[in-house]
């Protein structure tokens, strides 16, 4: 097997692209209709596409997140000059490596503290906090008739609700998700030195902003997950820059990924009217239309994985260290997994078992928390807003393959 064969030309694959961020699905078929994972030059990394080969590999132990596994600390530098991803001191250290991007027994051990942390019975005690939060927040919008989603709303309430658990004031969150993006954009194909500067600039403020918190903490305790992750500090499960790099992740995660979801699941509503009508008639069915919202347009649709051994995908067999790329958008909307409805928003799709949240040992702790945001939020407009309708002719979403949601989104609606 040729291992450096580029896509074919008629493949015309360009994540990057204006066209892309607006509907990437016909790419992601033509990519799945090929049957097996096709290597993408660009980036050194084979691209995976239907969901059964998908699955495998996110719940598969032997599929990494880091390359240390099978590669010297000097293969390792070099791989990091080639993809601009060196030279970045407070991003190496707190953002390279983290529970997202560590396996095995380390992994295990920071999973083990954060797992506490975010298991159902916990996130649903929070609901009353979350409920009162979107309230006020509906409060000071309901009489303007038209708003963007997106920056009016959505962005305001995932940071602040796990600002709110992890223990952050609310009015340092709207900083929080600058940096948050900031270093999160750095993940994607494109590796400027603009957005390397950017990275390494918001890791660094991010990182000096922590300790402060913790030496607030340190002084006077709260019933927190920061004073309860440094009191897991003391007790010797993780280190100070362990629990830096595990802060940051929470907080990354609560932000991005739920704003990007609440934006393609209202367009979605927008789109498909008739599941909006449905959702107000059956407000029972908010749990299985948020998850149709995870898969219809997956927030966070690619993520890698290395192999630690010889391997067989998609009935080709690939060597120790290839370098996988998950397209969980792809596999999300494979027919041979949904139907032939796979691209289709239905509200009721029953099972669904997609993969927006990963698999395997890094499967999403957040999970539970954004989808009770997300349900707060869907079940809060619907009840207060008689009618709901896009206010523009066609939101632009977010380029990039690591990325899916509007950059915005406005709706016009009528009070109830």
């Amino acid at each position: 097997m040729d291992m450096t064969a580029p896509l074919q030309a008629d493949m015309d694959f360009q994540p990057l692209s204006t066209a892309f961020a607006q509907n990437p699905y016909p790419a992601y078929a033509a990519l799945r209709a090929r049957g097996e994972p096709v290597y993408f030059a660009d980036f050194d990394i084979w691209l995976v596409t239907r969901f059964d080969d998908v699955a495998a590999i996110a719940r598969d132990n032997a599929m990494v997140r880091s390359a240390e596994f099978f590669m010297s600390p000097e293969e390792i530098e070099e791989q990091q000059r080639a993809q601009n991803w060196h030279d970045m001191p407070h991003h190496s250290r707190f953002v390279q490596f983290s529970m997202l991007d560590s396996d095995g027994a380390v992994h295990d051990r920071l999973r083990k503290q954060v797992f506490r942390e975010f298991t159902p019975a916990f996130i649903a005690r929070q609901r009353g906090m979350i409920q009162d939060f979107v309230d006020r927040l509906v409060d000071g919008l309901i009489d303007r008739g038209e708003i963007d989603f997106v920056e009016d709303l959505a962005a305001h309430v995932p940071g602040h609700i796990i600002g709110r658990v992890l223990g952050v004031p609310d009015e340092d969150c709207p900083q929080l998700r600058v940096w948050s993006e900031n270093v999160v954009r750095f993940f994607d194909i494109d590796r400027s030195d603009a957005r390397k500067a950017a990275a390494e600039k918001a890791t660094t403020e991010f990182y000096h902003y922590l300790l402060k918190l913790m030496a607030a903490r340190r002084a006077v305790p709260e019933d927190d997950m920061i004073t309860r992750l440094m009191a897991a500090q003391d007790a010797g499960h993780l280190n100070e820059d362990e629990l830096v790099s595990t802060c940051m992740l929470i907080l990354m995660a609560g932000h991005g990924s739920t704003i990007d979801v609440l934006g393609s699941g209202m367009h979605a509503l927008l789109r498909y009217p008739d599941q909006m009508q449905r959702l107000r008639q059956e407000p029972g069915v908010i749990q299985t239309a948020i998850q149709e919202m995870f898969r219809f347009e997956s927030p966070l649709p690619f993520f890698h994985r290395y192999a630690t051994a010889d391997c067989q995908i998609g009935g080709r067999s690939f060597a120790r260290g290839t370098k996988f790329g998950l397209l969980y958008g792809a596999a999300n909307r494979d027919p041979d997994a949904f139907g032939a409805d796979a691209d289709t928003f239905n509200i009721a799709r029953n099972p669904n078992r997609h993969l927006a949240f990963g698999g395997g040992a890094h499967f999403c702790l957040g999970n539970h928390l954004a989808r009770l945001d997300m349900e707060v939020i869907f079940t809060t407009l619907l009840k207060r807003m008689e009618t709901i309708s896009l206010a523009e002719a066609e939101p632009q979403y977010k380029t990039g393959l690591s990325v899916r949601g509007p950059r915005a989104l406005k709706i016009a609606f009528k009070p109830a």
